[in-house]
């Protein structure tokens, strides 16, 4: 990458805001997108904000509340500027994947309604993968990964070392019966190599060009992976 050019990322954030049959809302959590931002603009990285539908995204309430703040989420809520940004992503289908160096994609629990098989999704990824570019995902954006192929034709993660949100953290917070799918055994049924670490506590895997984190408290860490990678 030429030294006078500043890397490029797009982050990819659901438009989801129903939370199964429930009647309650879901969404990206603020957390998981916040601190991977702030880790990327602060050394340089130029991001441009998309999702599926465009305009604004739907928050989880759930990652508004007292106990998930963090120093991140906390400069996002006095961050004016950024909150305009976010209130007018882009839409999915007009990110060209040759004008970024990588692909981000924060999580909560709407990626696996909506990204985990978003036709353009899919195609972004791998033409990311195609193209020698990395892509991350945290907490259950992992998700976005299922559908996509490697360039032989077979699942993208199969045989690659992945992790994501776990089904002891889906039963902790007593989604398993409302999600869609668990992710983890998604995940594996797919041929991945699946770790995790404790729950709750940051764990991001590398593999290649993809870089996977486990949980809201994993990514920064998958941020700072991604930074490494765009430094190489």
């Amino acid at each position: 990458m030429a030294e006078n050019k500043k890397p490029r990322v797009a982050f990819i954030i659901t438009s989801h805001s129903k939370l199964g049959d429930t009647g309650e809302k879901t969404g990206f959590w603020v957390e998981e997108f916040a601190a991977p931002y702030y880790a990327l603009a602060d050394k340089g990285v130029d991001i441009t904000l998309a999702s599926p539908l465009g305009g604004q995204p739907p928050i989880d309430p759930k990652s508004e509340l007292p106990d998930f703040q963090t120093e991140a989420t906390k400069r996002y809520y006095e961050d004016k500027e950024l909150q305009e940004k976010l209130s007018k992503t882009i839409q999915l289908q007009h990110i060209n994947p040759d004008e970024f160096d990588a692909v981000f994609y924060p999580g909560g629990h709407g990626p696996l309604w909506d990204l985990h098989a978003d036709a353009a999704s899919v195609r972004t990824i791998e033409s990311f993968i195609e193209k020698g570019k990395p892509v991350a995902a945290v907490c259950h954006a992992p998700a976005v990964l299922l559908k996509a192929k490697a360039p032989n034709g077979e699942p993208l993660v199969k045989g690659k070392k992945v992790t994501g949100f776990t089904n002891t953290e889906e039963e902790a917070v007593q989604l398993t019966e409302i999600v869609p799918f668990l992710l983890e055994d998604e995940l594996k049924k797919s041929g991945a190599q699946y770790s995790k670490g404790d729950d709750w506590q940051p764990y991001a895997v590398r593999d290649g060009l993809l870089i996977t984190g486990q949980n809201p408290a994993s990514s920064e860490k998958v941020a700072e992976e991604l930074l490494a990678v765009l430094q190489e």
